[in-house]
């Protein structure tokens, strides 16, 4: 990865994670920045929106003593939602990008947090970039996953095994749209047997998805693999939870905001082996994404 920055510290850039209850996100993310700062010419700070140190706000404050006069902010998410069309921009002191569809009023309770942000000390420009998306550079990374664990067996095959792309889910559209668009990607430039299955919020859920599935495949194997960046609670309990896989994280993260959730079990008919494969992590294609978009903005 070629340096196209020209020197100096008048830019700086955040990494916005979510952040976790759990320390593998914190994690992933110190070796994303750690790898990222690598190949780039300018300071990085990770800003987190919940859970986590240093807040965004925090991440800002820091790049305003590095004496920046720009920040590039990039969500490090997969696919946009309230966070980062809602909740991000507001905590950056922008316009929200769509109505919340918590609040669609926009009149939020006297004891909501984004009545309750820290402020920073920053009076440069603050470009946010979009969130990752459906780029070919993700596919590329989850097919990988997936072509590792048929290298490494000698008993699966396309017709005995069925692979299962998992998301969260979200109240907007954008998350199933993300997650639509990779399983058609995969579809196309794969020979999988494929489909896609919710955690919560958006249908199919995931054990609708894999009965569905089963009733045109006889498959001894399911490959599932989570669409995250990192582990966190969703993929290190409620995901294990919901497939029966043996998890020994307690129930024990909460949040500020309304996120209800609904890890039911309503009828997975399926008793083969479930095969299930870590998150992207910090890839050397993730920050190559991250890269360009960075570079794509600086250089305009």
């Amino acid at each position: 990865m070629s340096l196209n920055l020209k020197p100096g510290n008048d830019v700086g850039v955040i990494l916005i994670s979510h952040g976790s209850s759990l320390p593998f996100a914190s994690d992933v993310f110190s070796e994303i920045a750690v790898k990222f700062k690598k190949v780039i010419n300018c300071p990085v700070e990770i800003g987190y929106l919940e859970f986590s140190k240093p807040t965004i706000s925090q991440a800002v404050d820091n790049l305003s003593l590095k004496a920046v006069d720009k920040i590039i902010a990039i969500p490090i998410f997969l696919a946009d939602g309230i966070h980062t069309l809602v909740d991000i921009p507001l905590i950056l002191g922008m316009e929200k990008k769509e109505a919340d569809p918590r609040f669609l009023d926009g009149v939020y309770p006297d004891d909501h947090y984004l009545n309750h942000l820290d402020g920073f000390d920053f009076d440069g420009e603050i470009v946010l970039l979009d969130c990752i998306g459906s780029d070919p550079l993700i596919l590329q990374i989850l097919k990988s996953k997936v072509d590792d664990v048929f290298i490494n067996s000698d008993t699966l095959n396309n017709e005995n095994t069925g692979i299962v792309l998992v998301s969260h889910g979200s109240r907007l559209n954008y998350n199933s749209e993300f997650i639509n668009e990779l399983l058609r990607m995969f579809k196309d430039e794969t020979d999988y047997k494929v489909t896609l299955g919710f955690m919560e919020l958006t249908d199919p859920s995931i054990p609708i998805a894999i009965n569905e599935f089963l009733k045109d495949n006889t498959f001894e194997n399911l490959i599932v693999v989570p669409v995250f960046i990192a582990h966190g609670m969703h993929t290190k309990r409620d995901i294990p939870k919901i497939l029966k896989l043996p998890s020994n994280i307690k129930h024990s993260h909460h949040h500020d905001h309304d996120h209800s959730h609904n890890h039911k079990n309503i009828g997975m008919e399926f008793n083969g082996k479930i095969i299930y494969l870590d998150p992207i992590g910090s890839n050397p294609l993730l920050i190559d994404i991250i890269k360009q978009r960075v570079d794509a903005t600086i250089n305009k």
